[in-house]
């Protein structure tokens, strides 16, 4: 991974470091000396808007380019929204885009552009992004070593004429995907394995966070449980939109035969051929002269011109629409490769959904036991209350017998003796008065 890293980075020109020396030697064109610490080359190369990027071929072979927007958009024939797609600069979510000579994937960490020849991909010193490096290259070189296993077993079955054995190779040969759907592959794998390791490092976090939450509610547990509950959220979002996106791709037939650009590839040369060879028979002229001779235009009449431009149009429209309907019939492989990889995203997704289950089914059980809290309180409350109301009683006896006016009762010996007890059962009454009241309405269990 160390040497990759030393190849994948891009080397330092030697002719910035002469410009800026140039730069600051040379005096400008009115006469004041230029700014001294200003990257001239880096300015031209900035306004330039150079971007570097890694290429793989379909040999395994890397190489680190450095292309302009603008070159980039001629060479994959894509328009500039699709590259802003690409820009590590802006967060845009998950996107694949199947486009006339290229696929566009803006997978979580992997942003690259898959073409019938070579994959382009943003240079950058992420792990995820040198894995999928080494990883195609992986998938490129055991390919080939498998294609030439394939071709030596054929070879083997046509010279031995067994037909037993023809069987065997015939069913124990693997199907190998185009390049490009290789790439995407791999593209797919790396995203679904790195938000599938997320979501397992939530759930690791996330199970003994919710069950200590149970045992013990506290402002602490609380704020960790919120920054939990946000990651997740986030991270069930990202997950939504690949899952979207492959939903979105394997309802649309059209876009998966867009895709297909190794085939493209081939209808388009072997249309190129087809219209070289139609060319070479229309150099022939009338008298018998060489083929390689074009006739004049002078000599040819504008109409036929016209009549055989039109019908070469026809022609190749006609073609182009026959290709697009055998390419939509012809969809199994990718439909199968996107199939696995759904289910894939879709085990994740249901493992956070589960997550989020046990988040709102522990919330549910906190405010359960809060609010069996709350109607303690509650409970309490009305009991120190009504004791509060039977301490009255004997306050309002106290004030009336410390009025000052005199009573007979005053002189007698047993009189505050006699006070007291009938107090004491009259508030004692009371409060069992209180109490089976409470029992009756089912405001308390007793």
């Amino acid at each position: 991974m160390s040497d990759l890293k030393e190849r994948l980075l891009p080397p330092r020109p030697a002719s910035a470091i002469n410009l800026r020396g140039e730069a600051a030697s040379r005096p400008s064109a009115s006469g004041r000396q230029p700014l001294l610490g200003v990257d001239v080359s880096g300015l031209k190369k900035r306004g330039q808007g150079l971007k570097s990027w890694i290429r793989v071929d379909t040999f395994a072979n890397t190489q680190v380019i450095e292309v302009d927007k603008f070159s980039m958009m001629r060479r994959c024939d894509l328009p500039a929204r699709d590259l802003r797609l690409l820009d590590p600069l802006f967060v845009y979510p998950s996107t694949i885009l199947g486009r006339e000579r290229a696929i566009v994937v803006n997978l979580e960490q992997i942003r690259c552009i898959i073409t019938a020849d070579e994959v382009l991909l943003l240079n950058s010193l992420d792990n995820y992004v040198l894995r999928y490096v080494v990883e195609l290259q992986q998938r490129l070189k055991a390919s080939a070593v498998g294609e030439v296993w394939n071709q030596d077993s054929n070879e083997l079955i046509r010279r031995r004429s067994n037909r037993s054995l023809d069987n065997v190779f015939q069913n124990s040969s693997p199907d190998y995907l185009p390049f490009e759907f290789r790439a995407l592959e791999i593209a797919l794998e790396a995203a679904c394995t790195f938000l599938d390791a997320q979501a397992s490092e939530l759930e690791i976090e996330a199970y003994p966070l919710l069950d200590e939450l149970t045992s013990k509610i506290s402002t602490l547990n609380l704020e960790r449980v919120r920054r939990l509950k946000s990651r997740l959220v986030a991270l069930t979002r990202r997950v939504q939109k690949v899952r979207d996106e492959i939903e979105q791709l394997m309802d649309d037939d059209g876009d998966m035969a867009e895709m297909y650009l190794t085939e493209k590839k081939k209808r388009m040369e072997g249309s190129l051929n087809g219209g070289d060879h139609h060319s070479l028979h229309g150099y022939r002229s009338n008298d018998g002269v060489s083929l390689s001779a074009p006739v004049s235009p002078v000599s040819s009449p504008p109409d036929s011109r016209r009549l055989e431009k039109s019908l070469s149009i026809a022609r190749s429209r006609h073609d182009s629409a026959r290709s697009s309907e055998s390419a939509t019939d012809n969809i199994e492989e990718l439909e199968m490769l996107l199939e696995a990889y759904f289910v894939v995203i879709d085990s994740t997704l249901n493992k956070l959904t589960s997550l989020k289950e046990y988040i709102d089914d522990t919330e549910d059980f906190i405010n359960i036991q809060l609010d069996n809290v709350r109607n303690q309180l509650i409970q309490f409350e009305l009991l120190l209350t009504t004791a509060t109301f039977v301490v009255a009683i004997f306050g309002v006896v106290a004030g009336i017998f410390g009025m000052n006016f005199e009573i007979d009762f005053f002189e007698q010996p047993g009189a505050f003796k006699w006070v007291l007890t009938i107090t004491g059962v009259c508030g004692l009454l009371v409060f069992l008065a209180f109490l089976w009241f409470y029992k009756s309405r089912r405001l308390m269990p007793l």
